[in-house]
């Protein structure tokens, strides 16, 4: 599990899993929990976006059905992997 902190940088998903996901990038701006943060960020026009209470999928956590969702980035987690390893 990675440590939410402020100024983290995430993916954001839009919810929709029907098609491919495809994420924004955003800041950890409050933690609420592990599982749980504020982020803002930028869609893919540049548009800035926040949503708060997020779900932040941790591990092997399941996509919620609907809503959106934020995620570490793949080198993130493969990094939070080497640490564990060391």
């Amino acid at each position: 599990m990675i440590k939410p902190t402020i100024g983290r940088v995430v993916i954001v998903q839009r919810g929709s899993h029907d098609a491919q996901p495809d994420g924004w990038p955003a800041f950890v701006n409050k933690v609420h929990s592990d599982r749980c943060i504020n982020v803002a960020g930028y869609n893919e026009w540049g548009t800035t976006v926040s949503f708060n209470s997020v779900p932040l999928l941790q591990d092997d956590d399941t996509p919620p059905a609907a809503g959106p969702y934020a995620e570490w980035m793949p080198y993130q987690k493969a990094q939070a992997e080497k640490h564990a390893a060391s």
